[in-house]
């Protein structure tokens, strides 16, 4: 079955005010990456308050990423058809009313209910900010600036998770985690309202492929559930295991879809667009470094070093600026160097920064050990993110903006389930097989950003397949 809806053949008309666009579409991406993760602190008081299980405690936390993956994709193609004024708005309002519903929830399943609804408001919102920049920004020069700023923004809300939270949990309470995207939904709605213009008057009609949103939605978030129930009960549990077999069986119902569909969700073409594809598969097999890398530095700080949340937070903050730096010099270089050079480049700095954080030691100090270190990981993190978002974004033309965009976020935020579980389960292993002392502990964080770091080494040479020019939309 297929839905009419207002589609586009043609983009939405360029922004009246691109200064305020970009600052509107950094602000969006900023709180939907940071509520992946600033919540973390805010568990303890929250478990207090509500009653909540363990379980109950992994789902708050779990519940938006599962929606948030699931839906990116259909997100991103709502924005195609039904334009990205429309979708953004409507992507906020549902990110920010799931949002108050969270901060006043009164029984733990209200807070976790609320938290899957943010999710699919995120899933709308991160697309649609990425398809805005790249058909609001034509030009190269301006177009690969303002996605460094974009790339600068979703991971320093990544960085900034345990910052933010802990402020918010400490010098109000845990409910502020979710209050606070109320008022910035109402700013950033009033600005996107005034700023961006709305879609032209004589656009088409197209369909929403029903068939192929559902499935492909549903084998992503089945993927995902899969990982979170791995590192839950086990990778070998029948949950775990009976959630990737539906995962793979939806996968392949989407495939079979796609190919009868009219006008599918994911044109299957897509797939063989060379650039799209290999930024796609390497931004699923990076994305797992950087969160990966700050769990086990919160760990670090508190559990080895001793810092309370707040300060370990804190601490952690100066790697935002290395993320920024990397993003600007890189959207500065970008047309002179190349997407593949600059990629490359990226991946070894942040290689050679996580093997030098893997140094870690028991009697560390934060200054020689984390602080320098951190931030040129951050910096090569940035650098390397920016030529896959301009390869994957700008590579089907702005007509596909949305799908580009949601592509991109899903592999994305497939890549940081799959990968960071990963990556947690080797410091595991290394830890157990060293015993339960601080040293063991240490020892065993130490091995998984070894791990990291060789993640980025293979990702740097699969850098080899992507465009040594940057690529144009048409």
């Amino acid at each position: 079955m297929e839905t009419t809806v207002p589609a586009t053949a043609q983009v939405d008309a360029p922004p009246r005010r691109p200064g305020v666009l970009l600052a509107i579409t950094c602000a969006a991406q900023f709180i939907c990456v940071l509520d992946t993760s600033i919540v973390n602190v805010a568990l303890p008081p929250m478990q207090e308050s509500l009653g909540l299980s363990a379980t109950g405690l992994q789902w708050v936390v779990s519940s938006y990423t599962l929606t948030f993956a699931g839906f990116l994709l259909l997100g991103g193609r709502i924005g195609d058809l039904w334009g990205r004024k429309r979708a953004f708005l409507g992507g906020l309002a549902l990110f920010a009313v799931a949002s108050l519903a969270g901060g006043l929830a009164q029984e733990g399943w209200q807070l976790v209910a609320a938290r899957f609804v943010q999710g699919i408001g995120g899933a709308v919102l991160v697309p649609t900010t990425l398809s805005l920049i790249t058909t609001g920004f034509p030009e190269p020069r301006a177009r690969a600036r303002a996605l460094g700023l974009l790339t600068a923004a979703a991971a320093s809300g990544s960085a900034l998770g345990g910052v933010v939270g802990g402020l918010l949990t400490g010098l109000l309470s845990w409910r502020w985690v979710l209050f606070v995207n109320v008022p910035l939904g109402a700013v950033l709605a009033l600005a996107a309202a005034w700023a961006l213009a709305a879609r032209p008057p004589d656009h088409v009609r197209g369909r929403l492929d029903l068939p192929g949103s559902v499935t492909v939605t549903a084998g992503t978030a089945l993927l995902v559930s899969a990982v979170i129930l791995g590192e839950e009960r086990g990778w070998l549990s029948a949950a775990a295991l009976g959630c990737l077999v539906g995962a793979v069986a939806s996968f392949a119902v989407f495939v079979a879809a796609e190919r009868r569909a009219e006008q599918p969700v994911v044109p299957l073409s897509v797939l063989r667009v060379r650039p799209v594809t290999v930024a796609n598969s390497l931004s699923a097999l990076t994305g797992g470094v950087l969160p990966a890398m700050m769990f086990f530095l919160v760990l670090y700080l508190q559990q080895v070093l001793g810092m309370d949340p707040l300060t370990a937070g804190l601490a952690l903050a100066p790697a935002a600026v290395g993320i920024a730096l990397g993003a600007q010099v890189a959207s500065r270089s970008i047309e002179r160097i190349g997407p593949a050079r600059l990629f490359q480049l990226g991946t070894l700095v942040a290689a050679a920064a996580l093997f030098w954080l893997s140094r870690l030691e028991v009697g560390g100090s934060y200054w020689t050990d984390v602080l320098a270190p951190s931030v040129l990981a951050m910096a090569g993190f940035g650098a390397a993110g920016l030529p896959l978002t301009v390869t994957a974004a700008t590579g089907l033309g702005p007509e596909r903006a949305g799908l580009a965009s949601g592509l991109l976020s899903m592999s994305r935020q497939v890549g940081a389930a799959v990968g960071l579980a990963a990556l947690v389960a080797v410091a595991s292993t290394a830890t157990a097989s060293a015993g339960e002392s601080a040293e063991a502990l240490t020892h065993g964080f130490g091995i998984g950003l070894v791990a990291g770091a060789c993640l980025q080494v293979a990702a740097c040479v699969g850098g080899f397949a992507l465009p040594r020019r940057t690529p144009h939309p048409g």
